[in-house]
């Protein structure tokens, strides 16, 4: 309890002036203090805290017994001069949190132990978690393994005598980081079959990632396919497979990184690239392409097709040398047969059309695959560009057509028209239109077509349109100032389906025209 002053002040002066007066000052009895008035002048007196009476009479303040009076204590309450102390039974103790409140001794080690024991079950929970989550993604890894042809591909090593254990299987998690969780900046392109990202692997190795879209389980054999034909793969004009991996919810495939991008790119596109290819590098390329279908076709240990020879599957490395890449279409050729009976597959414009209408896929459906490319590195054409007049929308059709009226020089990009001999022009185009024949045993093998090329390159830049000797273009890689750009890939692989209508319907009518080409002269 708190004594309260007795109202009105004592004289004039203050609490310091007045107690200089010991008999005159009014607050000098035991437990009583001064207090300095505070509207008017002089001063009162007021008993101490824990203390009550008349501070201005003898014997002043008495102490209060608080524990008469309140009852904030817990348990036990001990009266003291001028104040009071709440203490507790034995078996108790003072809380921490407020020292008038008693608690157990047993409460309180029950509540540190239980909040001890929260503590390592929170932990043991946690701990659980991660165990159970670990054993899940290991049991997911385990089932995409199975269902992205893990299985399959471990028969194949089996039944190669091992010949397939140097492919590295890459975990998911490393192929994640190697390209920042699949970010989109790291993409490079993608077509058909996938997307194409570019990885850092943690030993700084720069590597291409296809990641499959395919997730349709009958499309696994064509995936494993790919990883069995690429492992057995040695060509310096073939990119190379580094490994795959099967963990993930899609397959992927881990290739060398290829910096220059695609042949598509640099022959098609208007905003960069290697400007403007000189006659000289674009053979040089054909030759590059043409030696490692040749070798896919009779050097490899089983034979194989490619199936999807075109532009955007012609990569260019750091010194320009061409690679040839994506083979999820590709197939393996009996070593007792010649042809392969299989769905049809493969791009328009650059489709045999005999396959088209047989389905029998032969070596020679590359060969009239490579006949369109070397059309387009002629012309600058693409295969097929619906914005064209009708008769010259399929490249194939118009350049065989342009050769039969004696108007292929015409049709021929300008460049190649003033760097190319008219004798090698025309031997090079006569080697198209043997690629593009009808018939599929009438066509050249790649082989043939290697050394016809090789042979092109030979011949002398000399010609009677020459540009005069003042004015001749510098015979290097592009004829101009090499743009540099390593992610050239960013060209997509399915770019030209822009400019190609994505309808079987198409294709067969475009495939009949080449099969009853006009005659008329215009």
């Amino acid at each position: 309890m708190v004594s309260h002053p007795i109202t009105g002040a004592v004289g004039n002066d203050s609490c310091t002036e007045a107690a200089q007066d010991t008999i005159s000052f009014a607050c000098k009895y035991p437990n009583s203090h001064c207090i300095n008035g505070t509207r008017s002048t002089g001063y009162r007196c007021s008993c101490n805290e824990g203390f009550e009476g008349n501070p201005y009479l003898s014997p002043g303040c008495k102490d209060i017994n608080e524990c008469e009076q309140i009852d904030s204590c817990d348990q036990v309450c001990t009266n003291t001069y001028g104040s009071f102390i709440c203490s507790c039974r034995n078996g108790y103790s003072a809380d921490v949190s407020n020292p008038k409140r008693c608690i157990s001794k047993t409460s309180k080690w029950f509540k540190y132990i239980s909040g001890i024991a929260c503590f390592f079950v929170i932990l043991g929970l946690v701990w659980l978690y991660c165990i159970m989550r670990k054993s899940k993604q290991d049991k997911l890894r385990k089932k995409f393994f199975k269902e992205n042809g893990g299985l399959l591909l471990k028969q194949q090593i089996a039944s190669d005598g091992g010949a397939l254990e140097s492919t590295k299987l890459f975990k998911d998690e490393e192929l994640k980081k190697a390209t920042n969780n699949y970010a989109p900046d790291r993409i490079l392109g993608q077509g058909g079959y996938g997307i194409v990202y570019k990885g850092i692997l943690p030993d700084r190795r720069v590597v291409a990632i296809k990641k499959s879209k395919l997730t349709d389980k009958s499309q696994i054999e064509q995936f494993i396919n790919e990883v069995v034909i690429l492992t057995q793969i040695n060509h310096r004009n073939v990119v190379k497979l580094l490994g795959c991996c099967l963990e993930s919810e899609v397959p992927l495939l881990v290739y060398e990184f290829v910096p220059n991008g695609t042949l598509y790119y640099h022959v098609h596109s208007n905003d960069g690239g290697l400007a403007s290819l000189s006659l000289d590098s674009r053979l040089k390329i054909a030759a590059e392409s043409s030696s490692a279908l040749a070798y896919l076709h009779s050097a490899a240990s089983i034979p194989i097709i490619h199936r999807d020879v075109k532009l955007a599957n012609i990569l260019l490395d750091e010194h320009h040398v061409a690679k040839i890449s994506d083979f999820g279409a590709s197939r393996l050729v009996p070593m007792d047969q010649t042809e392969v009976v299989t769905l049809v597959q493969g791009t328009l414009g650059y489709l045999d059309p005999e396959y088209f209408h047989t389905g029998q896929l032969t070596d020679k459906s590359d060969v009239y695959s490579f006949g369109v490319v070397l059309a387009e590195l002629l012309t600058g054409r693409k295969p097929i560009c619906m914005a064209n007049p009708q008769e010259e929308r399929n490249l194939a059709t118009y350049f065989i057509t342009s050769m039969k009226e004696n108007r292929l020089f015409q049709i021929l990009e300008p460049r190649i028209l003033r760097e190319g001999t008219l004798e090698q022009l025309e031997e090079a185009a006569q080697l198209v239109r043997r690629c593009l024949n009808l018939n599929g045993e009438e066509r050249p093998t790649m082989k043939e077509v290697m050394m016809e090329i090789e042979s092109l390159r030979k011949f002398t830049k000399s010609h009677p349109w020459s540009n005069p000797p003042g004015n001749e273009e510098t015979t290097s890689f592009t004829g101009q100032t090499q743009v540099q750009n390593s992610n050239l890939y960013e060209i997509q692989l399915n770019s030209y389906n822009n400019d190609v209508r994505n309808d079987i319907d198409l294709y067969s009518s475009s495939t009949n025209s080449l099969l009853h080409p006009p005659t008329t002269p215009r």
